[in-house]
């Protein structure tokens, strides 16, 4: 088996995230509850945009989160996410390339839908309402996946916010199945627990057949096997992943790998805004054990870049983002 050219390739939604300030007058105008995260069409869309002054417009979505923090830890990164060749899409590639990552994802031409984006409407008072238009990045299928990057990678990180349209699922069972062959181990984040009601049966399915490293939390974990008891969840997605990483945020973090069940603590800090804390704290877990660090100090790693993202706005760390793996 050759050595890998990539420590990590995250697959999910490409989502232009798009920060604006507005007033609360402006947010009730638009009849959307302070804090909530509504799904919107095109047109809606469109009316939003023309209503505001966006102050950050940056590459997004689950899974680039966790790419970009990754690759600010010195991990070999790449990322494959659909977008449209219009110019949200044409940004989001430069964006994600400026991160250094590799994106081999080409933009579609004459698209019948655009680039997927996250509005977010920031109040004075620091709350983030969210409007997403889902657009083109849910069309992610079989034909999407670059088998020479899912090859190249020691471990491909799938996006559970993406398994949800049929072609989505083949592509993510394609993307294991490639990954496998090549001597490559598979990653996958289970990202809500609406999204495992869902498609609950095919989650379980997915996890037990293709799944080498879960992740989760407390809820998702609980919901992915129809348990209220986080020790039954646990035990059972050890049977079904060789390495299950579930967060239980003030409460750390519960490993478990090869019937060993290790328990981190996380250490306090001031929350400004929890938006990309799992996101984070896989990034950190997964360049952790690319370097061949402890399950132990991955974990620690992990909490640590969460614990930076946590603290200031958005899903993305500051320019001074010191960490290393």
């Amino acid at each position: 088996m050759t050595a890998p050219a990539l420590d990590l390739l995250c697959i999910g939604n490409a989502i232009v995230d798009i920060l604006a300030p507005v007033s609360q007058e402006t947010l009730t105008a638009l009849g959307s509850p302070l804090g909530s995260m509504t799904l919107i069409d095109a047109a809606q869309a469109a009316e939003i945009e023309a209503k505001i002054t966006p102050e950050q417009v940056m590459g997004g979505g689950s899974a680039a989160n966790t790419a970009v923090v990754a690759a600010r830890l010195g991990a070999r990164v790449g990322y494959l996410g659909k977008v449209a060749a219009d110019e949200a899409g044409l940004g989001y590639a430069r964006d994600l390339t400026a991160q250094n990552l590799l994106y081999p994802s080409v933009p579609v031409e004459g698209a019948d839908r655009p680039t997927a984006r996250c509005i977010i409407l920031v109040t004075p008072d620091g709350q983030r309402t969210m409007h997403t238009y889902l657009g083109i990045c849910t069309e992610f299928g079989p034909e999407d996946v670059d088998q020479q990057a899912v090859s190249s990678a020691a471990v491909t990180y799938m996006e559970g916010y993406l398994f949800d349209k049929d072609r989505a699922q083949a592509a993510f069972i394609l993307a294991a199945e490639t990954a496998h062959k090549a001597g490559r181990r598979v990653a996958l984040t289970l990202s809500d627990t609406f999204c495992v009601a869902r498609h609950h049966d095919a989650f379980r399915a997915l996890v037990a057949g293709h799944i080498d490293i879960l992740f989760a939390n407390e809820a998702e974990i609980c919901a992915l096997y129809g348990t209220d008891d986080f020790d039954s969840a646990s035990a059972q997605a050890g049977a079904d992943a060789s390495l299950v990483v579930l967060t239980r945020a003030e409460k750390g973090a519960v490993i478990l790998s090869e019937g060993q069940r290790l328990v981190v603590p996380t250490e306090p800090v001031k929350v400004v805004d929890t938006t990309g804390a799992g996101d984070a704290f896989a990034a950190g877990f997964l360049a952790g054990l690319a370097k061949g660090h402890s399950l132990e100090a991955c974990a620690k790693l992990g909490n640590q870049s969460a614990g930076a993202i946590i603290t200031r706005m958005g899903a993305r760390p500051a320019e001074d983002f010191a960490l290393k793996a």
